[in-house]
């Protein structure tokens, strides 16, 4: 009886056949893996870069606005203040969390700086060098409600109570019986913004990442909270009104400013906001060795240098504070 099968060069064309299907198949998939991870990891970056701005944008566009309080400045004859808070930060003069009604210079409400080492504004000392630190101090919010009944302030909180010619500055649950008819109260905030880097414990590995770090005034003392992870490098540039026609004339880095400009609180129109953003995680597949990024386009820009396998990319806005160098506040 006659058996039929297949030779082996039958045999040696379908395992070359089949070799061809299947690596193709695995490069698909490989190919498709990468393709994933990198999309993944460019999603993380837009999403972190995305957050961050939103987060500086929140506070940035409330400075300024001091609710029903029509004066200009804070004096011992217009304003009850509040003693200075546990590790404060503060430079210069009258820059604490509350006004210094002991000096006669303007209650700084905007102030920023670049890390020249890890200290900075006397409440931090882990900051990452060559990146800047912004300083904020604003009412947050709507106006709160301190009815008997419907008292909306905590004990853990910081207030500014407003009326057209007083202001006061209040820790704790407000009470109503000692508050004029015309008073609004506000949730009251001191915000200073640094980039610092966080290590975590992953699958026992160490991990150290760049980080968005955020120390803010919680009833008596100044405290620090992570933000957002992977905001590796953060830059500002002011625009500046200096010709009192409340428009930008001129702009400014943080090492052009000077203590006049400071000063004149009026004066600041604009922020220029740049955020260099990190992967969390080296790309082994990322083949570019040397990275440049350029911080601002202005004569002081920031220029960075890689050649780590780290994804990056830049964010930047401009953003208007509403509330200065104009008669109407808003929020």
């Amino acid at each position: 009886m006659k058996q039929k099968g297949f030779t082996l060069v039958e045999v040696m064309i379908s395992l070359f056949i089949g070799g061809l299907v299947l690596g193709g198949v695995m490069f698909t998939y490989v190919g498709m893996k990468v393709t994933t991870k990198d999309t993944m990891t460019i999603g993380e970056l837009q999403e972190s870069g995305r957050l961050a701005i939103n987060i500086l944008q929140r506070d940035i566009e409330q400075v300024g606005f001091w609710g029903t309080y029509y004066e200009d400045s804070f004096t011992t004859k217009n304003t009850t203040t509040l003693p200075t808070p546990a590790n404060d930060c503060f430079e210069g003069l009258n820059n604490g969390s509350f006004p210094d009604l002991a000096i006669t210079s303007n209650f700084r409400t905007l102030y920023a700086k670049t890390a020249n080492g890890s200290d900075g504004l006397n409440c931090i000392n882990n900051a990452l060098q060559g990146t800047d630190i912004l300083q904020l101090k604003f009412l947050q919010g709507d106006e709160l409600s301190v009815e008997a009944g419907n008292n909306e302030t905590q004990d853990d909180e910081n207030y500014f109570i407003a009326e057209q010619e007083q202001a006061r500055f209040a820790r704790g649950v407000v009470n109503p019986a000692l508050q004029s008819v015309n008073a609004t109260v506000w949730p009251y905030s001191h915000h200073v913004y640094y980039i610092s880097e966080q290590t975590y414990q992953v699958n026992n590995k160490s991990l150290t990442v760049p980080a968005l770090m955020r120390n803010r005034l919680i009833k008596n003392e100044v405290r620090a909270e992570t933000i957002m992870e992977g905001v590796e490098n953060m830059r500002f540039v002011f625009g500046l009104d200096t010709t009192n026609d409340s428009r930008v004339d001129t702009y400014r880095s943080i090492n052009e400013m000077t203590a006049s400009d400071w000063e004149n609180r009026k004066g600041i129109l604009t922020i220029q906001v740049f955020l260099l953003i990190r992967a969390l995680q080296p790309d082994v597949n990322l083949k570019v060795t040397n990275q440049s990024y350029i911080l601002g386009e202005d004569d002081d820009k920031r220029e960075l240098t890689f050649t780590d396998n780290f994804r990056r990319t830049v964010f930047t806005t401009t953003i208007r504070f509403n509330n200065i160098g104009s008669n109407l506040w808003s929020i």
